[in-house]
């Protein structure tokens, strides 16, 4: 159900990009080294997503924003089912409803969607009515 590919896809790369972009604009260093560091992702990320990350920091946010137990990390909203299998197979960037920042899964969330998924199933097996019988037993 779910792939466990090696490869790094183009979405997985961008927001790989970014993540490392907000822990290198957000840390306490200052100097050339970081500037350059900087710039240096910063030409790696396509314009428009550039853009939406800059306006989110521009205002006090974080551009990203982790997805745990179904919740959006940056506003703590629910984060519907959907966007969430999205996620795990990042064929384009998400983003909350909510708070507008880009949404990503991290490592660990895979398997805890793997646990949800399994519990769910087995709830659901055990809270399947019993049939009753049409014919009254003798």
């Amino acid at each position: 159900m779910f792939p466990l590919s090696n490869e790094i896809s183009p979405m997985k790369e961008l927001f790989q990009h970014l993540l490392q972009l907000q822990e290198l604009e957000s840390g306490d260093l200052s100097g050339g080294s970081v500037e350059a560091a900087i710039s240096q992702v910063r030409r790696k990320i396509p314009l428009p997503v550039l853009e939406h990350y800059d306006r989110l920091t521009a205002r006090g946010k974080t551009g990203m924003a982790a997805v745990r137990h179904q919740v959006c990390m940056g506003c703590h909203m629910r984060i519907p089912i959907g966007a969430v299998i999205r996620l795990m197979h990042p064929d384009d960037v998400q983003m909350c409803d909510n708070c507008g920042r880009y949404l990503y899964l991290p490592t660990d969330g895979r398997n805890e969607l793997r646990e949800v998924y399994a519990e769910a199933t087995a709830t659901a097996a055990r809270s399947r009515p019993k049939h009753k019988s049409l014919v009254p037993a003798i």
